[in-house]
C-alpha cells in the first residue's frame, strides 16, 4: 500500500537540478525520492548538533559575550 502524498512544486537553480539528476541516474532512484529523504533527514529528523542544532555557519561568539557590543561607549 502507498502512503498519500501531495503534490508540490519547487524550483532549484539549474545547476543544483542537474546535480540532482545525476544523482538520481546515479542511484537509480527518482529525484522526488532524494528530495523527500532530504528533506526527512535534514528538517524534520534532524538531531541537535553543536550549540544551535541546525546553524551551519561559524561560531563568532558565545551566550557569554553576547552583550559585548554594549560594553565600549
Amino acid at each position: 500500500m502507498m502512503t498519500p502524498m501531495t503534490k508540490t512544486q519547487v524550483y532549484f537553480p539549474e545547476s543544483d537540478l542537474t546535480a540532482l539528476h545525476k544523482v538520481s541516474r546515479r542511484t537509480k532512484r527518482p529525484v522526488a525520492a532524494l528530495i523527500r529523504e532530504a528533506v526527512q533527514r535534514v528538517w524534520l529528523d534532524a538531531k541537535a548538533e553543536g550549540p544551535v542544532a541546525l546553524w551551519r555557519g561559524d561560531i563568532r561568539s558565545t551566550s557569554v559575550d553576547h552583550d559585548s557590543i554594549y560594553d565600549t561607549p
